[in-house]
């Protein structure tokens, strides 16, 4: 009976000491779980830190090819637009543009910018500019500065057409007839219509209800 009750203190102290070992790694987990948590946070911190500076990098070369066309344009044109001879002035819708003419290239810069990046790329638009020249076979012998302000890209880019044909008048009075026969030198009037009143739009009426 001694035998017996000494084997069950035995055993008891063996399970007690079993339970032990096996809380301990449960305790010391905890501290490496929140270690691990926390480092995504400092590492998600420095990428955002990352990313502002390469954002900002792309304008700062912006304007300095801006000021760079600047100093340029107004190298070539020594006292500015009006200043020069051969000049020209186009209107469509609400745009203005002054186009004045020198002899170079075949660049295009409009407000101090190149024509391709001030009209998106558009190759319309930039088929506007270049006809007149185009239709004269001047393409690359001229450069055209222009002034543009008022209406939307599209009407800028047809006031241009206008500016630049009215210029080349002044090149030489033989010009007139090509460039008459392509149309290139008439205004174009047409404009947006007026809204009326109990209209929606210029001619587009509200639903008809008959009772």
């Amino acid at each position: 009976m001694s035998l017996s009750v000494s084997n069950l203190a035995s055993s008891l102290s063996s399970l007690s000491f079993t339970s032990q070992v096996s809380q301990g790694p449960n305790t010391l987990s905890f501290p490496r779980a929140n270690y691990v948590f926390s480092l995504p946070t400092k590492s998600a911190r420095r990428v955002s830190l990352s990313i502002t500076a390469t954002v900002a990098a792309p304008a700062e070369v912006a304007e300095d090819d801006t000021m760079e066309l600047k100093k340029y344009v107004k190298s070539r044109l020594p006292g500015g637009f009006a200043a020069q001879k051969i000049i020209g002035t186009g209107r469509r819708k609400c745009a203005i543009a002054r186009v004045v003419l020198q002899e170079g290239t075949g660049k295009v810069i409009i407000n101090y910018r190149d024509a391709k990046e001030y009209l998106q790329g558009n190759p319309l638009w930039l088929q506007y500019v270049k006809v007149p020249l185009v239709t004269l076979g001047y393409e690359n012998s001229y450069d055209v500065f222009v002034k543009a302000h008022g209406g939307g890209l599209s009407g800028q880019a047809q006031a241009i057409t206008l500016g630049v044909a009215r210029a080349l008048l002044k090149v030489s009075a033989d010009h007139r007839s090509p460039l008459k026969k392509e149309g290139l030198l008439t205004r174009d009037a047409r404009v947006v219509e007026r809204k009326k009143v109990g209209l929606k739009k210029a001619r587009k009426a509200p639903q008809f209800s008959k009772r």
